[in-house]
């Protein structure tokens, strides 16, 4: 018989307006349901953001939801997905990455580098992109049209699915490819290693993937998706948010909530946000859109 799930109902955790909607968690372990709805609600509380957030812990068997199908501008988390969909190409062909594809890869993932996504795009064109969403089950993703590939359609459901795919054995990568886009995850510019892991416990191994990105409507897009391995750890968490004013506040919302995820999810152990979070100010790219050409390297004080 599988154990009973403990649920928290937002309207038990927390009180704001009810048409403001609430996460909602459940869990294996007694009471953390209750906490993580009520820290998370907590921590977005009085914010502008508009935030959507999926955490998967398989250790206590804890789920957390928010706006888990509501679509986003992806940014440049969508390069995780890029990586992603070659490795799934190239295992279609039973090949392993040239020297070229995986400097581009290591580039687009450690640097957020723009021209190495626009040609690693332009390789697999949109339908080996598709392929892979297709396999992977994220069906509520929509790549994006023209070339604007930080334009694709996102939602937190999906990219949960794209973790799950990294970090779990499956039919659609292997083995060597999850570990290799892992490692290239870990290995991240340390610029850039703000975001999911504000707060992450010093035991766990890190991987993740950031992006940002200014539009006309829902003001600054601010997204960080994150997956927490090894010493006893294994969960990974989405935080997509946009209506920001500027990209500070996009990554203030998405640390406070992951500071009260993994205090919540690993009590006992010493935090390592001194080790992950940026020493200066956090630094992304901006991908191209109609409106404007690609940046490199933004600083969030801009």
């Amino acid at each position: 018989m599988l154990p009973t799930l403990l649920t928290a109902t937002p309207a038990a955790a927390a009180t704001t307006a009810a048409a403001t909607p609430q996460v909602s968690c459940t869990s294996k372990k007694a009471g953390l349901a209750a906490k993580l709805t009520q820290d998370i609600n907590a921590a977005l509380k009085n914010r502008r953001s508009t935030t959507a957030i999926y955490l998967i812990d398989t250790v206590g068997g804890t789920h957390c939801t928010l706006r888990t199908s509501q679509k986003f501008d992806s940014a440049s988390i969508v390069k995780a997905t890029v990586l992603a969909a070659l490795l799934h190409d190239a295992g279609r062909a039973g090949r392993s990455l040239s020297t070229r594809e995986q400097n581009l890869a290591h580039a687009m993932i450690t640097k957020s580098d723009n021209d190495s996504t626009t040609a690693l795009w332009k390789q697999l064109g949109t339908a080996k992109v598709q392929r892979f969403l297709t396999a992977a089950g994220m069906t509520q993703t929509v790549p994006g049209k023209g070339g604007y590939w930080g334009l694709t359609q996102i939602t937190a459901r999906d990219q949960q699915r794209l973790l799950t795919h990294l970090t779990k054995k499956n039919a659609v990568l292997t083995d060597s490819s999850r570990n290799y886009a892992l490692r290239t995850m870990r290995s991240v510019v340390p610029s850039q290693r703000w975001g999911t892991p504000a707060g992450a416990p010093s035991t766990a191994t890190v991987q993740l993937k950031n992006g940002w990105l200014p539009r006309a409507s829902h003001g600054w897009r601010v997204h960080s998706i994150g997956a927490f391995t090894g010493g006893g750890h294994n969960y990974s968490m989405v935080v997509l948010t946009h209506n920001n004013r500027d990209m500070n506040e996009g990554v203030a919302t998405i640390q406070a909530v992951a500071r009260a995820i993994h205090k919540s999810v690993s009590p006992s152990v010493s935090s390592r946000s001194a080790v992950i979070e940026p020493t200066t100010v956090p630094y992304e790219s901006i991908p191209a859109t109609p409106e404007r050409p690609a940046q490199d390297a933004v600083p969030a004080t801009r």
